[in-house]
């Protein structure tokens, strides 16, 4: 992989699925709504200082939504945050940087 460029896209896995969880709550509190099913199912991640994880999340029914989730350099001991999202995703929608 090189720096600064996305990976390929990947089956999501356990730890894909802790970021989304820990990320969850910000999106909730942002689209002021609970997401009962929040099933990451893909994931591209880019290192730049630290790592942008792009994730895409099952919501419910045939919805999903992007998540960019960003992680800083661990010496920095900053949580994960929600850097940005795109609602209103299907299956099929292909998981790119935004």
């Amino acid at each position: 992989m090189l720096c600064g460029a996305p990976s390929g896209p990947q089956p999501a896995t356990a730890e894909t699925q802790h970021i989304a969880e820990q990320v969850k709550s910000q999106l909730e509190e942002k689209e002021n709504k609970k997401f009962p099913v929040f099933d990451a199912v893909e994931f591209k991640s880019q290192v730049v200082a630290g790592t942008n994880f792009f994730i895409k999340v099952h919501i419910g029914d045939n919805h999903f939504v992007h998540l960019r989730v960003f992680r800083s350099l661990p010496h920095e001991n900053k949580p994960l945050s929600l850097s940005d999202y795109q609602i209103n995703k299907a299956k099929d929608d292909e998981l790119t940087y935004f």
